[in-house]
């Protein structure tokens, strides 16, 4: 199967967060609070696949208020974090959708990503993710986690679609 033809079928895109969300650093303020950064391209990524119908799904191994917030604002509302067991969240992410893991995109960057990457259809490394990791990925991304990395994902994923041209003049003519 070649790469258009993965890039058409996601119905479902589930995102790590550290080190594809963000750049894979945590800010830790006085009082303990968590601090992270994500990209605003990667947040209209996000959106205009949600406009375009397809789902979008964190799972994550670590919990935060601030991937909380980002969630909200995203209307994410398909969330694992905490998870030990990412393969398991595919599972449960099929039972609440109904979407088969072949029609499922996963971006990641370490090694606890190998175990959902080698279970979807389409499996994304960001650049500069860990090397086992982009060896395990059917697609690498120019940019790293955090700089854009979903936003490029996400616009192949229209492109190969046929929705990106009539979501950007959604945008353009209201």
């Amino acid at each position: 199967m070649t790469i258009q033809d993965r890039l058409k079928r996601v119905r479902l895109m589930l995102l790590d967060v550290d080190g594809v969300l963000t750049a894979g650093e945590i800010i830790y303020g006085d009082s303990g609070e968590q601090y992270k950064v994500f990209n605003v391209k990667d947040g209209l990524g996000i959106r205009m696949l949600q406009q375009a119908g397809i789902r979008v799904g964190i799972v994550t191994g670590r919990s935060g208020k601030a991937l909380m917030h980002r969630c909200r604002n995203l209307d994410i509302d398909l969330v694992f974090d905490g998870v030990k067991n990412k393969a398991m969240a595919l599972v449960e992410a099929r039972e609440r959708t109904g979407i088969d893991p072949a029609a499922t995109a996963f971006i990641g960057d370490d090694l606890p990503d190998l175990a959902i990457m080698c279970r979807v259809g389409l499996a994304v490394a960001v650049a500069d993710a860990h090397e086992m990791v982009r060896a395990a990925a059917h697609l690498t991304t120019q940019a790293a986690g955090g700089r854009g990395a979903v936003r490029e994902i996400s616009e192949a994923i229209l492109k190969a679609r046929d929705q990106w041209t009539s979501l950007v003049e959604q945008m353009i003519h209201g």
